[in-house]
């Protein structure tokens, strides 16, 4: 059997090296139109910041020791212009010789990976203006950067790179101003959650114009300005372009495979497309999302691995499938770190489909054990049946761990009252008795079995004069943070004693800082007749997602 992978990377490095492992006597050749055939792309933004010290850490291998180890004829700078699908061949370019000829196959993996999304903006032509994509745009940013010592920078984009090209530009004593086009950075967030990274951002110097776009990049002097457009002029000494990828499938397209309708390439479940001799896999492919059931895209190294072992093992004849994607993924934003996993809030309304979302602020280990650190939690669960349908977690230290502990409950179809009962580990200064995974299921168990209402901050505005707000907090914490406007403050400590300056017609929306105030003030209400509810994730998230300054 004879396999060709075209592109190397994470897809078509693991499709090749897992094919050999399964079949040491077929031939194999992976293509790559770069010099690279497998580099750590998500490494290159700490390499612009100089976390990553050294250019050959980002190699996870090269062609040389890879084919010695796998015994895999690589080839390298060679572009794959064409399919022929009736004659089972390819065309390749080398860019060395500029020679074109036909490479024969039994089987075809496709991994040509994703571009940068290059909107016409007048003015991205111009010196200065970079995207991230490869090593070589890594050394074009460093080189600049040596040589034109920007006092300040444009990131256009406010998505995972954005916010990591941020960061680093910043690291190296470049005033950063990131502009978005949406209200918020991280779309894969829910508003309230990327508030809190805004606040991290902004605390950290970086400036962020949200709700506006690029719209042309001019020259003045010996700089740039980004126009924006809105009209505003942000002069500086560089831009970088991240505003999205989208799938190389030109390969594809041509070839008459079929594609989903954002044009990446549509698969089954056995990464198998629409040719039975054709696989496909990584970020140019569409798959089940595993909560939703509705086919897309995620550009992530974790399921473009994972995919092209199934690929590997179709070619090969070896019966695999993918499950389908929850695109958990995370990111550092200075000290905070930023993840999410499954269905949003936002792509659950698109779907319409029915759910209850909780939010916690839980330490991140023991709070006598010094350095705790606060994880919000958003969780987003069935109504019915309790199932978890998402989360996001902002937060310190241990945003990863609970994020992949609920990645791991989302997988396995289990309830928010299986998040209550989980064995996690515990000693202070890795975690407390009670986890905040556990917390959070408390607090939706509470919600699911009507032991609280909740109202999200987003309602507040709506209400009818028939509510009644209550700040529980003590007076100190008031001056100072703020309240809510227009809420009555009575201190949880003095709640059962003034019950009487209560009216029973009305209903109160009651918070604290976090919620757990909240929650008990609830249980006074409600167990002595009066109508009651809970802000979810109290005057913390209602802070900071309407903190528009």
């Amino acid at each position: 059997m004879k396999l060709v992978i075209v592109g190397g990377v994470a897809g078509g490095a693991t499709a090749a090296a897992r094919a050999r492992r399964l079949d040491e006597h077929a031939q194999i050749v992976l293509f790559e139109r770069g010099e690279y055939i497998s580099f750590a792309n998500c490494g290159l933004p700490y390499y612009v910041g100089g976390a990553i010290r050294e250019r050959s850490s980002l190699l996870v291998t090269t062609a040389e020791a890879f084919a010695a180890r796998y015994r895999v004829e690589v080839r390298t700078l060679s572009e794959v212009r064409a399919i022929d699908r009736a004659g089972k061949s390819i065309l390749v370019r080398s860019a060395l010789t500029g020679e074109e000829y036909p490479e024969p196959y039994d089987k075809l993996i496709l991994s040509p990976g994703a571009e940068p999304v290059k909107p016409p903006v007048p003015g991205l032509d111009r010196e200065g203006v970079f995207t991230l994509r490869t090593i070589p745009d890594a050394d074009r940013i460093n080189a600049w950067i040596d040589a034109e010592k920007p006092s300040s920078a444009v990131v256009a984009g406010g998505g995972f790179i954005g916010l990591e090209m941020a960061e680093n530009l910043v690291r190296r004593g470049i005033r950063t101003t990131i502009l978005e086009k949406l209200g918020q950075v991280l779309p894969p967030l829910d508003p309230e959650m990327a508030s809190l990274v805004h606040r991290a951002l902004r605390r950290n110097g970086v400036r962020l114009e949200l709700g506006d776009g690029l719209a042309s990049v001019e020259g003045e002097g010996s700089g740039l300005v980004a126009i924006t457009g809105k009209g505003a002029r942000l002069a500086c000494g560089m831009v970088v372009m991240s505003v999205g990828i989208k799938p190389e499938n030109a390969l594809a397209k041509e070839a008459g495979l079929a594609l989903c309708d954002r044009g990446h390439i549509r698969v089954n479940a056995a990464m198998r497309t629409s040719d039975r001799d054709i696989y496909a896999v990584g970020d140019a492919v569409c798959v089940q999302d595993f909560v939703l059931g509705v086919p897309t895209a995620t550009a992530l190294a974790g399921p473009a691995n994972k995919q092209a072992r199934i690929a590997a093992d179709n070619a090969a004849g070896k019966a695999s499938v993918y499950r389908g994607t929850l695109g958990t993924a995370v990111v550092k934003v200075f000290d905070l770190a930023a993840a999410s996993t499954g269905a949003s809030e936002k792509t659950l309304k698109e779907a319409d489909v029915p759910y209850l979302a909780s939010y916690t602020h839980s330490g991140s280990h023991a709070s006598y054990y010094p350095g705790a650190q606060t994880l919000a939690i958003k969780l987003l669960f069935s109504p019915g049946d309790g199932r978890i349908l998402g989360s996001q977690i902002v937060g310190g230290e241990g945003v990863d761990k609970r994020i992949d502990v609920i990645a791991t409950a989302i997988r396995a179809r289990m309830r928010v009252s299986d998040l209550e009962e989980l064995d996690l580990a515990y000693a202070p200064p890795y975690s407390s008795a009670k986890d905040p995974v556990n917390i959070a299921g408390f607090v939706a168990g509470n919600i699911l079995k009507g032991d609280m209402e909740y109202i999200g901050w987003e309602d507040l505005p709506g209400l009818s004069g028939n509510h009644v707000v209550i700040d529980l907090r003590e007076g100190w914490e008031i001056e100072a943070t703020g309240t809510v406007p227009g809420a009555v403050n009575i201190p949880l400590r003095e709640l059962r004693e003034r019950l009487g300056e209560l009216d029973r017609s009305k209903t109160y929306i009651v918070y604290c800082a976090v919620g757990l105030r909240g929650y008990l003030a609830h249980r006074i209400l409600a167990q002595n007749g009066f109508a009651s509810k809970n802000l979810g994730g109290g005057y913390t998230t209602y802070e900071a997602s309407t903190d528009r300054p």
